[in-house]
């Protein structure tokens, strides 16, 4: 009887059960890449990143899992006048009620012209440029005002005809502790390019700053779909950036310390618009389709893997939205209306507000940007 009874309790103990309550708050907690893959451990917890309470309560802990704000964490704002004239400034505080002017480099102060900047702001440094069929760059500290012009590529140098070079990231190697930029060239004829695809008429090179000087690179690699805002970023040793043929879309995602590239495609048709952006440390797309307001944000578990985006905001915002510029700390997320002023919307309590830019002028970009004194140059001296 004794032996009988132990052995139904051996069968209790070992029977493979967690209830939905633990698993939940288990799964919840995780990373979205660890998240993706216990999720094919079984169907039920596959079935969890269907269920709208479960991805509620992630996403609540994914926003509130965010590290706490100091005096020098601000935004950096691009906008202009009417007149076309540059105006950059930090906003910052709970309303953004607190700016900060800046002067605007003037190491092209000789030509009248509207900065942009790629994407992230990396320890207090931003990489600015004109944009045109032959871009410009300069490496810029908004907190010290330093400037540092980056020298002309290799394709400037030649002789041997027209052609056209675009940035596709900044970013920061930790590996050689140096700050880099890459961007593809491609050659042209009485002002048509040859076909980017054949490698003897295009290829790509990339910027040291330690080194001061670029570097050819010899292998293809697929390039940005389009030069406007929010389709390239850095995160992590990485440049990343939207691409799209007539049949697919696609992140590319370029290792700046190995040169490594990887492409992750995107479930999308043909009439979606695509911004990259970082979420709380992680790879995210705002994604939506053309002259609609409903926005959604899917997170990146797995570089290279497309079943590792997750759906995890389904945002519908007032009609006067033209399009998206950030998400900025604390699930923060701006928008660019049709009036060039800016809006944000509150991830977490669905609060829609205009921004006011304080100087009247129209907004062109917003960049998460974190003070830092460091000199730009300071890698070359250590």
């Amino acid at each position: 009887m004794d032996s009988t009874n132990e052995e139904n309790n051996k069968k209790k103990v070992n029977r493979k059960y967690i209830p939905d309550d633990i698993s939940i708050s288990i799964l919840s907690k995780l990373p979205i890449k660890s998240l993706k893959r216990f999720s094919c451990v079984s169907k039920s917890w596959s079935l969890f990143l269907q269920n709208p309470n479960f991805i509620s309560i992630f996403r609540n802990y994914f926003l509130s899992n965010s590290d706490p704000l100091d005096d020098d964490d601000v935004y950096l704002v691009f906008d202009w006048d009417a007149e076309q004239h540059e105006m950059m400034s930090f906003l910052s505080g709970e309303r953004l009620q607190n700016v900060e002017y800046l002067a605007p480099p003037t190491v092209y102060d000789y030509y009248r012209f509207l900065f942009h900047s790629l994407g992230t702001a990396i320890n207090g440094i931003v990489c600015i440029y004109i944009n045109g069929v032959h871009e410009k760059a300069v490496l810029w500290n908004p907190t010290t005002t330093e400037t540092y012009v980056v020298p002309s590529g290799l394709a400037e140098l030649r002789q041997d005809g027209a052609n056209c070079y675009i940035f596709h990231g900044f970013g920061y190697d930790p590996v050689a502790d140096d700050y880099k930029i890459i961007q593809h060239v491609h050659f042209s004829l009485f002002g048509y390019p040859f076909s980017i695809e054949h490698k003897d008429n295009t290829f790509w090179e990339i910027y040291s700053l330690r080194t001061n000087s670029w570097t050819q690179l010899d292998f293809l690699m697929p390039t940005r779909h389009l030069r406007s805002v929010g389709t390239e970023l850095y995160l992590n040793g990485m440049c990343h950036w939207w691409g799209k043929t007539p049949y697919e879309a696609y992140v590319v995602s370029f290792n700046l310390s190995n040169y490594e590239f990887f492409i992750t495609p995107l479930d999308m048709h043909a009439n979606f618009r695509f911004n990259l952006v970082v979420l709380n440390g992680s790879l995210a797309m705002i994604s939506n389709v053309k002259n609609t307001t409903f926005y959604v944000i899917s997170i990146l578990g797995e570089i290279g893997v497309k079943e590792s985006w997750i759906r995890l905001f389904e945002v519908d915002v007032m009609s006067c939205v033209n399009r998206p510029l950030t998400i900025g700390y604390k699930g923060n997320l701006f928008f660019l209306k049709k009036d060039g002023k800016a809006a944000c919307f509150d991830l977490t309590t669905g609060v829609f507000e205009d921004i006011d830019s304080h100087r009247g002028g129209l907004i062109g970009q917003i960049i998460v940007y974190k003070k830092n004194l460091r000199p730009i140059g300071g890698i070359n001296n250590d």
